[in-house]
């Protein structure tokens, strides 16, 4: 098991140390940052969160069972998975909220993969050949450039568009309150099987973000007719240090996610909380009416 003390960057920087796994070890979060959007527990409840964890019934190395439809009282959003406690019961034991991530490869105009020695030590060797896996979003930008970036967008192997624009994002739903919320994007909770494609600035009225199914592959190409030498390249808010230029290509792609019986491939397992009767709630509205402030209205006092 992972465990996280700090804010929603310590979450992805951890996330970051399994860029090339497949298999993530459970994640315990713990907020003590700025946000916390995507921390389950306060530090405060640390006896509580670790008691609920290795009291769940789950043994060394075991999993938490994954239910193909709901939880096992019949309450809570369809997804969670349940793990049930011994010595508690099984109202107190913690749940599994998988979160799906992207993967993403560079390549040159003609297809071959390109070798990244930048700020990820992780994913150096694999982001241009097998891909790197992402949790929250993969990000092109100008940067330092005077001119918007000129960038051919493919969906599903099509031509979209010719996006001109300060940048592109590409996020998961559980990216989709970041970057891409801040650009205009849309807010999507994280059982939803989805990938966003969100522009930054786009000079255009008419460009919206798009919310596509998580099988679909997109593809960004830097276009001949870019003024700029290189777009900036960010993968979970890290700067590869390298960027792309003229014709070469970024692919993202969805992550192949299997579940068993008592066992899962793929995705970053998190623990959260198991709440009942009138506890019962879904984390993820209060976190936008409590953290996000959704919908608060101008000049009034909560």
């Amino acid at each position: 098991m992972t465990v996280t003390l700090g804010g929603d960057g310590t979450i992805l920087r951890a996330s970051s140390l399994f860029a090339t796994c497949v298999d993530v070890p459970p994640m315990l979060s713990f907020s003590m940052g700025t946000l916390g959007f995507l921390s389950e527990w306060k530090f405060a409840e640390y006896k509580r969160a670790f008691r609920e964890v290795f009291m769940s019934g789950a043994g060394a190395g075991d999993r938490a069972p994954i239910l193909e439809d709901q939880m096992e009282d019949g309450t809570g959003p369809t997804g969670w998975s349940s793990v049930r406690g011994k010595s508690m019961g099984s109202s107190r034991g913690a749940r599994i909220l998988m979160r799906n991530r992207l993967k993403v490869g560079l390549f040159t105009a003609d297809g071959k993969p390109i070798q990244v020695r930048g700020n990820i030590p992780a994913a150096q060797d694999q982001l241009g050949t097998q891909g790197v896996y992402v949790m929250n979003e993969v990000l092109l930008h100008r940067g330092k450039e005077p001119h918007l970036a000129v960038v051919d967008v493919y969906v599903g192997g099509r031509f979209l568009t010719e996006a001109v624009a300060d940048g592109m994002i590409i996020s998961t739903p559980t990216g989709s309150t970041a970057y891409s919320l801040s650009s205009g994007g849309s807010i999507v909770h994280p059982l939803v099987p989805a990938v966003l494609l969100t522009p930054i600035c786009a000079r255009s009225l008419s460009f919206r973000p798009l919310v596509l199914p998580a099988s679909t592959p997109i593809t960004l190409r830097l276009s001949e007719k870019n003024r700029g030498r290189e777009l900036e390249v960010s993968i979970d808010g890290v700067n590869l240090g390298q960027g792309m230029t003229v014709g070469t290509e970024a692919r993202v792609w969805n992550e192949e996610m299997r579940h068993g019986k008592n066992e899962w491939h793929g995705g970053v397992p998190c623990v959260m909380r198991k709440v009942t009767g009138a506890e019962a709630h879904d984390g993820w509205v209060g976190g936008l009416n409590g953290l996000l402030k959704f919908n608060y209205p101008f000049g009034e006092e909560h």
